[in-house]
């Protein structure tokens, strides 16, 4: 009988010690945990940044005038190069 005991004990211990080791291995019931990203970060996370610092500027607009001078000078140059 006192076989039976010792080998009903031992098939404890061996259940308990695999029973740890799927724990350190991370083959357990409980989750493993989250696997850190490595490399570069995504796009989404860079334009999310900058969004925020260009949120407080104010879009420039030109008059229509400021447009036609503009365009004209445009026009002089284009015509001085394309004389010379």
């Amino acid at each position: 009988m006192e076989v039976t005991r010792i080998l009903a004990e031992i098939d404890a211990q061996i259940a308990k010690l695999q029973q740890a080791r799927a724990l350190l291995a991370g083959t357990g019931s409980t989750p493993a945990p989250a696997k850190k990203a490595v490399g570069r970060p995504r796009k989404v996370v860079a334009a999310a940044t900058a969004t925020k610092q260009t949120r407080g500027k104010k879009k420039r607009n030109l008059s229509p005038e400021a447009r036609k001078r503009i365009a004209d000078a445009q026009k002089k140059r284009w015509a001085a190069r394309k004389s010379a």
